[in-house]
């Protein structure tokens, strides 16, 4: 069976209208648990791309030892160290920089057990590769939820090597979603995504993007999509179109190498306004 094609035209008009009388929120909340010491700009670009994709507002849980209390190149963010109470959501995007420790591994399961709608990325999937109980509430979730992993962590999240992965990225995204019942989004060239709806496959996008935070800036614009009213499938399905036809507008300027995770968000969200005048 051959993967299908995202019709980006379609899924970006079920985007909410917004109103004269519009607020933030009516645009949903996004809160991002991750940014370790030493990674606290992995989750500050999820952040911020969330914000930037139109989510109404956005705060950041960061796990590193006495965190910034405010991002000053992004001061709309509300930031928070990890031992605040968690701000409610309406979907939590957790993994970005995050680590594995214990803290890490404890607010990991409190989000699984949650009824929040999750974006499980980097050092989530590790912790769920690495421990039965969190694989079982995983797939025990009656919330919905989005694994996005690049092929080595689809390999320890199917106990299986990088190459075997990439051997068969068909089978390999099917077989995800279907332990886990949920949307699973495998990155790489031509980007595979498991629905409901069956296998699609992305053709935007180029090697300039191979380079760091670009998938943490893909996390936040599916968490900002699901935030706005989109179920996971669609979300996940305009989310990585958008991301990877920002990359190639960037391409087209002649920005290949040194292309930056920071720069991709703002190409988004031009992109992404180009698309919903059309």
């Amino acid at each position: 069976m051959n993967p299908q094609h995202i019709d980006e035209k379609r899924l970006v008009k079920r985007l909410p209208a917004r109103p004269l009388d519009s607020h933030k929120g009516l645009f949903g909340k996004v809160v991002v648990i991750g940014g370790a010491s030493g990674m606290a700009g992995a989750a500050l670009l999820t952040a911020r791309a969330a914000l930037k994709s139109g989510a109404g507002s956005v705060h950041v849980v960061l796990l590193a030892g006495n965190p910034p209390a405010v991002d000053f190149l992004q001061p709309e963010l509300m930031l928070h160290d990890a031992e605040s109470p968690l701000p409610p959501a309406t979907v939590r995007v957790i993994g970005c920089g995050m680590g594995c420790d214990a803290v890490a591994r404890n607010l990991l399961q409190d989000s699984l057990q949650s009824q929040i709608a999750l974006v499980l990325d980097a050092d989530a999937l590790n912790l769920i590769a690495l421990h039965a109980e969190l694989r079982e509430l995983l797939a025990q979730r009656s919330a919905p939820s989005v694994l996005t992993p690049h092929p080595g962590e689809a390999a320890r999240l199917l106990a299986c090597s990088t190459a075997d992965i990439q051997s068969n990225r068909m089978a390999s995204v099917q077989e995800l979603a279907k332990i886990f019942a949920c949307t699973v989004l495998l990155k790489g060239a031509g980007s595979l995504c498991a629905t409901q709806d069956g296998v699609f496959i992305n053709t935007t996008g180029n090697p300039g993007m191979s380079g760091p935070g670009m998938g943490d800036v893909l996390s936040g614009i599916i968490a900002a999509f699901i935030a706005q009213g989109l179920n996971t499938d669609d979300a996940t399905l305009l989310a990585v179109s958008l991301h990877g036809a920002a990359g190639d507008a960037l391409a087209k300027q002649r920005i290949a190498i040194g292309m930056t995770a920071s720069e991709l968000t703002d190409q988004t969200r031009r992109l992404l306004n180009q698309w919903r005048s059309i």
